[in-house]
């Protein structure tokens, strides 16, 4: 397949242009020559030197990642972003990148794969940004205990031997659950206006502890690698259908 019809396949299924305007990551082919053939894909959650490395080693044509290189443009190609640029150009290795709208994809996104994870129905787009949304809400088939949904989250995600960690100032019973994968404690009042009793996120930040405690909602942080590797598997086995070879690479942060 040749390179520009992977990446519009993977543009038109993502929507990348929708969020041009609300995401500091450059979306979509970051780096790439104008022409070339695309056979194996690689893919991993971060677009980093120990990810380029692996896909060149196997022999990747292109890799795809959720957090790429580009976030806002560079000044200088120098120093570590040299570092990290070259071996994509001298390996002939294009880099895809989908932030905000694989977050926000509703089937294939990294709030859907939570979504599916704690076995949610009724799904609906949570986490509003602009026009956009960035993670999903829905219903516990059978209302959780604290203890019980951490478990779940636990024995499923790869969170680097790391606890998942949770804030009990909500109901003992979590039946309505809102999503936004990565960063997302920002989105905790949409939450409590949408009648969730619990927003599960990846990381927190020192105020939320508070706004938590005040609004009375649980607030559960599972960890940003670990919330956020649903996205690019999703998109693993949608390259896989077109007949490209694929390799997945777990790089976990624990963070």
């Amino acid at each position: 397949m040749e390179l520009s019809e992977f990446v519009d396949r993977l543009d038109d299924e993502l929507r990348t242009d929708d969020y041009a305007d609300l995401d500091a990551s450059a979306n979509g082919l970051q780096v790439g020559p104008d022409e070339a053939d695309v056979e194996h894909v690689a893919f991993a959650a971060d677009g980093v030197e120990a990810t380029f490395r692996r896909a060149i080693d196997a022999g990747a044509d292109a890799l795809v990642t959720h957090h790429g290189i580009s976030w806002g443009g560079f000044d200088h190609v120098t120093g570590r972003t040299y570092d990290r640029l070259a071996p994509l150009i001298e390996n002939d290795l294009a880099l895809y990148v989908s932030h905000l709208p694989l977050d926000g994809h509703q089937e294939l996104g990294n709030a859907a794969g939570v979504a599916d994870v704690l076995e949610l129905e009724a799904c609906e787009p949570f986490g509003e940004l602009g026009p956009e949304y960035i993670g999903q809400r829905g219903t516990a088939r059978e209302p959780y205990a604290i203890d019980d949904l951490r478990d779940r989250l636990e024995s499923t995600l790869e969170t680097g031997g790391q606890s998942v960690q949770t804030l009990e100032f909500g109901p003992e019973e979590i039946e309505e659950i809102a999503i936004v994968t990565g960063s997302g404690t920002d989105w905790l009042d949409e939450a409590v206006d949408a009648g969730a009793d619990t927003l599960v996120t990846g990381e927190g930040k020192q105020k939320v502890y508070h706004e938590a405690r005040e609004a009375g909602i649980n607030v559960v942080l599972a960890g940003h690698y670990a919330t956020e590797t649903f996205g690019v598997r999703s998109l693993q086995e949608l390259v896989e259908g077109w007949g490209l070879e694929t390799t997945y690479f777990e790089v976990p942060t624990g963070l």
